[in-house]
């Protein structure tokens, strides 16, 4: 009886655990630029004495869906997507390089280039400053042009150019802060072959439908594992009941 409420409660603690991973990618679906983040129930073996056929399932975390989400029009200049694979670079809390692809970017303090987030956004030689100006440009190699206030189209100067980079996702990992990284501190190279769109912005990957439907399934699998508790401690009592009659 002990062995079924615990393989009961491990599951219904396991499925907990994929609602959470489920929850926060329905919350994200209006983020730009979101990676929704995977996971899959597993069967795992109880060792250590007793019946071999006890089995846990354990729900594992296992990267990242990088698919290319929806492109949106918004005729913004600082609005950029990025065409096919590849990230912005931008800087995290702790002053390292982290890759992202929202470009929900904008003018912050100082003149700063930053994500809608205000992650300062990395260029050749560090954060992209960009000077007062009264027109900006993002060309499609991430090239930063400004127009000088009381100039004429003429006058555009290039200011700085966006570190665009394409590492292998598969050794990128997503951080607490939904950025993702290199392992062991490792900085990727400026690709040149990453491409810009701006005036548009790349929206959340997460499929709505399947995650709704994902959500509902977990519950009613949560469910499930709390009425087998219940039946245990049911059949218990009944045992006990049983034990005084005798």
């Amino acid at each position: 009886m002990d062995e079924m409420i615990y393989l009961a409660m491990t599951g219904a603690k396991q499925t907990e655990y994929a609602q959470a991973i489920n929850s926060n990618n329905l919350a994200n679906i209006s983020t730009t630029g979101f990676r929704a983040d995977l996971h899959a129930f597993s069967s795992v073996p109880i060792e250590g004495p007793g019946v071999e056929s006890r089995v846990n399932a354990v729900v594992d975390s296992y990267g990242t869906d990088f698919s290319q989400g929806a492109v949106l029009s918004t005729g913004r200049d600082l609005d950029v997507a990025i065409q096919g694979s590849g990230f912005l670079t931008v800087q995290a809390d702790d002053g390292s390089e982290a890759y992202t692809r929202a470009g929900d970017l904008r003018i912050g303090s100082g003149g700063l280039l930053e994500t809608g987030s205000g992650r300062l956004v990395i260029g050749n030689g560090g954060p992209v400053a960009v000077p007062p100006n009264s027109s900006l440009l993002i060309g499609t190699d991430g090239t930063v042009s400004v127009q000088p206030i009381g100039q004429g189209p003429e006058t555009l100067a290039t200011v700085d150019r966006l570190k665009l980079v394409d590492p292998d996702t598969r050794l990128l990992a997503k951080g607490s802060d939904g950025l993702f990284r290199l392992p062991e501190g490792e900085i990727a190279g400026a690709d040149a072959s990453v491409r810009l769109i701006s005036g548009v912005l790349e929206q959340s990957n997460v499929n709505v439908a399947k995650t709704l439907v994902n959500m509902i399934q977990l519950s009613r699998q949560y469910e499930m594992q709390v009425n087998v508790i219940r039946t245990s401690k049911e059949d218990a009592d009944a045992a006990a009941q049983l034990m005084r009659i005798g």
